[in-house]
């Protein structure tokens, strides 16, 4: 018997923070459901300031980067999906803060893919290679966090996605920005 479908129910005006290693799924649900002008993708901005999206060394001026878009997309009330691991709870912390900034809901979307199948799907990519150290590296800094600590961190909502899972998107009107 199939498992039922989730439903997702993503806020107009929301950020989106999707968490996960390596290999997980993260790109290609973003890019299966979000326009390209929502995915805030770190590897896309590390191409864009260094032509190299594997380059890690680009890494904070590629943050730096995103954020200016993170933010400007907020103050506009446009959807923002961060496509980066974002396994650690600082690096999130960063995100929050620019959505409560302009009084934004955020909503965490957390891929539970078993490591093997992570490490298989990295070291199969033809654009760049991520290696297995580094994924388990990511699972260690994943941890096993609850849904009540990414709610405690300042998510409104906190969605869990497993392989075989079927994913119904349902986008709900754009949340008016609270004043500052």
């Amino acid at each position: 018997m199939p498992k039922p479908t989730k439903i997702l129910n993503i806020p107009g005006s929301a950020l989106v923070v999707l968490i996960g290693v390596a290999g997980s799924g993260k790109s290609t649900f973003a890019n299966a459901r979000f326009r390209a002008t929502e995915v805030l993708s770190s590897d896309r901005f590390r191409g864009l300031v260094s032509d190299d999206e594997g380059d890690q060394e680009a890494s904070d001026d590629a943050f730096s980067l995103l954020h200016v878009v993170l933010e400007t997309r907020l103050r506009r009330g446009k959807l923002c999906v961060i496509d980066a691991t974002n396994v650690r709870a600082e690096y999130r912390a960063q995100l929050l803060t620019a959505a409560r900034k302009f009084g934004r809901p955020a909503v965490a979307i957390v891929f539970d893919t078993p490591k093997e199948i992570c490490i298989a799907r990295a070291a199969a990519r033809a654009d760049r290679a991520v290696s297995a150290r580094v994924i388990r590296d990511q699972f260690k800094a994943m941890g096993s966090q609850t849904d009540e600590e990414l709610l405690r961190e300042g998510f409104r909502k906190v969605y869990r996605l497993e392989l075989e899972d079927r994913v119904e998107m349902r986008r709900t009107a754009a949340v008016a920005a609270r004043a500052r």
